[in-house]
């Protein structure tokens, strides 16, 4: 079965969606298949997600949806310098959550005692990554590459409601984790036989630690004021003490392994397999950790993940003609432990995918898919004390890449 580079050039998936609120803050899936790619090549990219998560709180309320709807873009350069060396650069938005529980249950949203208006909780972390990529082809099976990531993160997070013991503890709480920009690293090889499609990739990115400068309110509670030993000032009440600081956070480390292989004229069979560092991951701000602690013995992560993530992607692509091709995949994602935080409420996923590719000419073409989500139940914790049951809920995948060879 000889296959020549047309085909072997028809590209895993149609869209880059990793996880919906599944796997701790996974989005992109932090793919370098555009730098795998044979020749010059560039591509750009947009997917949208269409996250349905209701659920109960503890007394039998509905909490209605309290996902929103996100997108992000990706973009990708790749030049073959020489016969032996490749240079890339790609950009996604590896990590994010964007959540908002609308004012109804007293569980999740509580009265601003200063605006009379009545908040729900909410959430919302935003990323940008680029990264450098040095590839060396010591002869057309092997690719060695290696090259540095930069990456941005930012969040802000209100938490809301009884189930965070009601305003005059931490259902007033405000935390805004301005912009930090640090970086780390990311290496790997992948071998090929072009003739029968058959790619093979290993790619390993490392932690990247970030220092955000913060601000954490602990906001309207009027019945007294609440003071932890060894802090100065008022925590609760009137006045609030002083809460600017450094916060510590450091995105995972990861494994992504990429497989394809011809397995009949004009027709590729794909697997992706992703590995995510989630259970040492924890949001840890001083303020919110000594005040639970001095309440419960027993100090309170604003986030954090019990389990690390597995997840996997197997599918078909078929080239129809010169202008045409297609896929189908199915995948699954293990989630990050359950319970979870009360700020993306599922554990986990079940998809499945369809995808297009239209080929105007050789050179360039234009994708497009769909993907449906079955979303992991999941019970929502706060300070280890369950909260809510979220369950039966589900998402709408939807992508769309132009790519183009030169």
């Amino acid at each position: 079965m000889k296959l020549n580079k047309i085909y072997s050039a028809i590209l895993l998936s149609t869209l880059p969606l990793s996880a919906v609120q599944a796997a701790g803050l996974d989005r992109s899936g932090q793919s370098i298949s555009a730098f795998l790619q044979p020749g010059n090549y560039a591509e750009a990219g947009i997917s949208v997600l269409d996250p349905e998560v209701q659920g109960k709180d503890n007394a039998g309320n509905k909490v209605s949806d309290m996902a929103e709807d996100y997108y992000f873009p990706t973009a990708a350069i790749k030049i073959q310098a020489t016969d032996k060396i490749s240079l890339g650069l790609l950009y996604d938005q590896p990590f994010g959550a964007d959540s908002q529980y609308a004012p109804e249950s007293n569980a999740f949203a509580t009265v601003n005692t200063n605006t009379g208006v009545l908040e729900g909780t909410s959430v919302e972390v935003k990323t940008n990554s680029i990264t450098a990529l040095i590839g060396y082809q010591p002869n057309e099976n092997w690719n060695v590459y290696a090259g540095p990531v930069y990456q941005s993160v930012k969040a802000k997070v209100s938490l809301r409601g009884t189930a965070y013991r009601g305003p005059q503890v931490l259902g007033g709480y405000d935390i805004d984790l301005k912009e930090s920009e640090a970086y780390g690293w990311l290496a790997g090889f992948a071998y090929s036989i072009p003739e029968i499609a058959l790619k093979a990739a290993v790619t390993y990115r490392s932690e990247i630690k970030h220092e955000l400068d913060t601000t954490e309110t602990f906001g309207f509670g009027t019945d007294g004021a609440l003071y932890i030993p060894g802090l100065t000032g008022t925590l609760l009440g009137k006045p609030v003490i002083p809460t600017y600081h450094k916060a510590e956070i450091t995105t995972p480390q990861s494994v992504n392994i990429d497989l394809q292989s011809g397995i009949a004229k004009n027709t590729l069979a794909f697997a992706n397999i992703r590995w995510v560092h989630w259970d040492q991951f924890a949001v840890k701000p001083a303020y919110l950790s000594q005040l639970t602690g001095a309440l419960t013995g027993k100090q309170q992560n604003l986030v954090d993940y019990s389990d690390d993530q597995w997840s996997a992607n197997v599918g078909l692509g078929r080239k129809f003609n010169n202008k045409w091709s297609g896929s189908a995949s199915v995948g699954y994602d293990s989630g990050a432990g359950n319970p979870v935080t009360t700020l993306g409420p599922t554990e986990g996923y079940w998809n499945v995918g369809l995808g297009g590719q239209y080929s105007p000419a050789e050179n360039y073409f234009i994708q497009a898919g769909v993907k449906y989500f079955w979303l992991g139940d999941a019970t929502a914790q706060t300070g280890g004390n369950p909260v809510g049951e979220f369950e039966d809920n589900y998402a709408m995948g939807y992508g769309l890449k132009i790519g183009y060879r030169f």
